[in-house]
């Protein structure tokens, strides 16, 4: 989902096991978080649809952020960390 300020939130659940939701269940806990990103992290995930390319995200990210010192180290990290976490596969 996005904030009214434009930022991205991803709704992330914290078991996929039935016996994890059921943990949850019965706990009457939430299955999912939250994970809030900053303007940079949400451009670069609002562009991660599967059409373009990380040079061409990097493009974009440069002219949006230019005053962002190392943007394509930081591009390439967060890419990474999304597809650590799972939430990007690529």
């Amino acid at each position: 989902s996005t904030t009214d300020d434009g930022l991205v939130v991803i709704t992330v659940p914290k078991f996929t096991s039935n016996i994890g939701k059921s943990f949850c269940k019965t706990l009457k806990r939430d299955n999912t978080f939250k994970a809030n990103l900053d303007k940079l992290g949400s451009s670069i995930w609002k562009q991660c649809e599967g059409t373009i390319t990380v040079k061409e995200i990097l493009d974009v990210v440069t002219k949006e952020f230019p005053d962002e010192k190392n943007i394509d180290q930081r591009l390439f990290l967060f890419l990474q960390q999304l597809r650590a976490l799972g939430y990007l596969v690529y």
